[in-house]
């Protein structure tokens, strides 16, 4: 049995769905266009991190872990196909984390269909 040969490696942005707008689909301090969110968020962030790590399909605990959010912002950019850096992941989930959190929590909820921008 041979094992197959890879001819062509996945790009930035290859992973996983095929809307690939480039951008985000709110803005970061955009945290009224979802009220669900907003309420979240307000009340008890941590249990927003949690929220928006179970409904990107990771463990509840990734949200809430330092350097989790980071992570998922990360691998949410390259999913969606949306640009950035890993440094800028960092800094924004460093010094604007909370409404990174509300962001990436409509983000998800936008691409499910859940609601819309």
């Amino acid at each position: 049995m041979s094992n197959p040969v890879v001819t062509h490696q996945p790009g930035a942005g290859g992973y996983g769905t095929n809307v690939q707008t480039g951008e985000w689909s709110t803005g970061l301090c955009s945290c009224c266009s979802d009220w669900f969110v907003c309420a979240l968020g307000c009340c008890c962030p941590p249990v927003l991190g949690c929220y928006t790590a179970s409904k990107y399909g990771e463990t509840c605990c990734l949200g809430c872990i330092p350097g989790g959010a980071t992570a998922i912002r990360t691998h949410m950019r390259l999913t969606y196909g949306i640009q950035g850096t890993i440094t800028n992941d960092a800094l924004m989930t460093f010094f604007c984390g909370f409404c990174e959190i509300c962001r990436m929590a409509r983000e998800i909820r936008i691409r499910n269909g859940e609601t819309s921008t």
